[in-house]
């Protein structure tokens, strides 16, 4: 998905589902073995499943971006997908946020949206219209950060739902994803112009340009070295952005690979979603060694990614109606983090 301009799109009819899939039982399939990738289908429809979590109890939550639903997978494939109300919603990021709760954008209803770990939603109207709220974190000060695509403005939630927005200085920079940095502050991607740009918990702007221009940066993480990962969709690269703006890239492994969402895996490499050529789940080492994953479907364009309690990663294939799931070697975990 696009996130530079994003397109509308009609939503489909909206219902609350509750299913277990008819895949392998338990957490991974017998003889699974790291690389294999095990698909698991939603609901029918084009539902275009975007961003992809881990939740604090455990399971992948993710966005239905035109089905207006919010998705909960368990590691062993049981399916809740729980309706937003009606009209058409666009929810696109998630990320768990305090208390028992996850919070998530609504970018076509100019919305935050939180859902409780039972299914309870609870909606918060922005301050400007069609500001096209995108990605969303827990900032370290407790509160929830979001990035307003169209808006061109850094967002800041309350847990009671008290709104801050600040203004990117570079205009029509159309922000893309946003994380916290090992410095505190909040770092965040310009898709229109190939920017990072740096937000501190006061609302103080740095933005630092890509070396190559027209990259597209879209996601972004912190990395196990101290320094902040991004994904260049446009340019087919991964970069590296030190605390002072020091900028490298690393290519990937050919051109039109179209890298999204960014996570810091337990092996210490940054694992990334391809959404082009190769389209699947793919990972690159400190030192720039890449490896793809690719799905079976050319096409899925796979697009959000997270690490699972266990390590394994799962992903969205927006285009394909799925989630998959990619074992990894659970040897492999010098950078294991349990949140939960």
């Amino acid at each position: 998905m696009n996130t530079t301009k994003h397109r509308r799109l009609a939503a489909t009819a909206a219902v609350a589902v509750l299913a277990v899939l008819g895949g392998p039982g338990g957490v991974s399939p017998a003889g699974a073995a790291p690389g294999d990738i095990t698909e698991y289908d939603l609901s029918p429809g084009f539902n275009v499943p975007r961003d992809i979590t881990t939740g604090r109890d455990g399971a992948m939550w993710f966005t239905e971006l035109v089905g207006d639903r919010i998705g909960r997978i368990t590691r062993s494939g049981a399916l809740t997908e729980y309706a937003l109300p009606p009209e058409h919603r666009g929810p696109f990021g998630i990320n768990p946020g305090p208390g028992p709760a996850l919070w998530f954008t609504e970018i076509d209803a100019n919305r935050i949206g939180r859902i409780s770990y039972t299914g309870t939603i609870t909606e918060f109207v922005l301050p400007h219209p069609e500001s096209g709220p995108l990605s969303i974190v827990q900032g370290p000060d407790g509160n929830m950060w979001f990035t307003e695509n169209s808006g061109n403005r850094i967002g800041r939630i309350t847990p009671s739902g008290a709104i801050t927005e600040f203004e990117i200085p570079t205009p029509e920079s159309f922000p893309g994803e946003i994380a916290v940095g090992p410095d505190g502050n909040l770092w965040f991607t310009e898709t229109a112009t190939s920017k990072i740009g740096r937000i501190s918990l006061r609302g103080v702007i740095t933005e630092f340009a890509t070396p190559t221009p027209d990259s597209r940066p879209e996601g972004i993480v912190a990395g196990p070295d101290g320094a902040m990962w991004f994904t260049e969709n446009a340019a087919s690269q991964i970069g590296r952005i030190t605390m002072s703006g020091m900028i490298r890239e690393f290519p990937l492994l050919g051109p039109d690979r179209e890298p999204t969402d960014i996570v810091l895996g337990w092996d210490c490499a940054l694992w990334f979603a391809q959404a082009g050529t190769n389209s699947g789940p793919a990972r690159i080492t400190t030192s720039g060694a890449v490896t793809e994953y690719p799905v079976a479907n050319p096409g899925a364009h796979v697009s959000g990614i997270t690490v699972a309690v266990d390590g394994n990663i799962w992903f969205t294939e927006s285009f394909a109606n799925k989630i998959g799931r990619l074992e990894v070697d659970p040897r492999h975990r010098a950078c294991a983090r349990r949140p939960f």
